[in-house]
């Protein structure tokens, strides 16, 4: 499980930004609410340039739940997404809001 605990150390050794809260909009598509806390991590890097994004879920004791790997056609870019502590029902709302007509997720679920 090497993948697993490489993920769980970059989450614990980076400061997580909240840039999306729970109930904020999308800032080029504002159909797209965010349905809890979404951000990234900061001094890390993704195929954008930015930080590598992670959902905030609401389990007390949080871990790496799972990612998703993206694609936008609207950025022409794929990524990753980490699940923290998101329970299934968090789960579910984010992977609906990765699956628009220009965006398609897919999870990978923690073994």
């Amino acid at each position: 499980m090497p993948y697993w605990n490489h993920l769980e150390k970059l989450v614990a050794d980076s400061k997580i930004s909240i840039d999306r809260p729970k109930g904020s909009q999308h800032p080029r598509n504002q159909d797209v609410i965010y349905p809890f806390d979404y951000g990234f991590l900061e001094e890390t890097s993704a195929n954008d340039g930015d930080g590598i994004d992670i959902w905030i879920g609401s389990k007390p004791q949080p871990k790496a739940e799972g990612i998703f790997t993206t694609i936008d056609l609207f950025k022409r870019d794929a990524e990753i997404k980490i699940l923290y502590g998101c329970t299934e029902n968090e789960i579910t709302a984010a992977l609906k809001t990765h699956n628009t007509s220009s965006q398609a997720a897919k999870l990978i679920r923690r073994d």
